[in-house]
């Protein structure tokens, strides 16, 4: 555990576990390094140094009040990677954190990784827009922004359920699961908070996921009501040469962390890394 300094002067506070090659965990909106403690665990149990930041305006890190930018976030990535000097690093990331991971592919390339998995994961396109149409409508993310104004605390309680499909038959999400998001999500800042719903609402990732030269994991719930399976997950494996494409059916976007669904995703990642 500690903090890195980035070019910007921010700090970005890093979890650090086990021995070997290294696997470097990015987080969702509005989570933190927190978010994978139990992908964490069965890595480095596995053999692999498991690593995992705050983002920017997130968790224990610096809140700037600049900087909510996929540019700027893969920079961050490129500067804790440089500063722990990891190389052959297997990059794994969730939701807002797969445009992380697409941006810093497409800026910094694939020099020092290995193998990339996105799960549950924004690229290629969040918002809907003519060339888009199975994306998410541009007033939910005006409501999202709204909601977190007027009233966050409230609105991230409100927010657990959908992430998770608790608010689904026969969910398997626990009270746990949403206590535990409400929590990372009040351990970001308002303005990161905002910023971020733009950022990752009208980002558009297709020229960085074309940039994509190492093998590459997707796994997306097909029920997942935060990031629509068909505007992102299927078409980033089209768009990926080779990606290995695998749908959870009626899972949720909270993957890594709904009861059964975060067993089934470590042991896929464990298979792909041994690969």
């Amino acid at each position: 555990m500690g903090f890195v300094k980035t070019r910007d002067g921010n700090e970005i506070h890093y979890k650090d576990w086990g021995r070997g090659q290294p696997v470097l965990f990015i987080h969702g909106w509005p989570l933190n390094a927190d978010a994978w403690d139990d992908q964490m665990m069965a890595v480095a149990d596995a053999g692999y140094r498991g690593i995992a930041h705050d983002r920017r305006g997130h968790g224990r890190s610096s809140q700037p009040w600049e900087g909510y930018d996929f540019d700027t976030f893969a920079d961050d990535l490129n500067d804790l990677i440089d500063a722990l000097g990891l190389w052959d690093v297997v990059l794994v990331a969730h939701s807002m954190g797969g445009g992380e991971l697409a941006r810093y592919i497409g800026r910094h390339g694939t020099s020092r990784v290995s193998k990339a998995v996105l799960l549950s994961a924004i690229p290629p396109l969040m918002m809907r827009t003519p060339d888009n149409p199975e994306g998410v409508p541009p007033e939910v993310f005006d409501d999202i922004k709204d909601g977190i104004l007027a009233e966050r605390s409230q609105y991230w309680r409100d927010a657990s359920a959908p992430f998770f499909g608790a608010n689904r038959p026969g969910t398997k999400a626990t009270q746990g699961n949403q206590d535990a998001f409400w929590f990372m999500a009040m351990q970001e800042s308002v303005k990161a908070g905002v910023d971020c719903v733009t950022a990752f609402a009208e980002t558009d990732f297709h020229e960085d996921l074309r940039a994509f030269d190492v093998p590459t994991l997707i796994v997306h719930g097909d029920d997942d009501q935060i990031v629509p399976i068909d505007a992102t997950g299927r078409k980033a494996a089209q768009i990926i040469p080779n990606a290995t494409f695998k749908v959870y059916e009626g899972s949720s976007h909270g993957i890594a962390l709904v009861p059964g669904d975060k067993e089934r995703f470590i042991a896929d990642l464990l298979e792909f890394m041994a690969i």
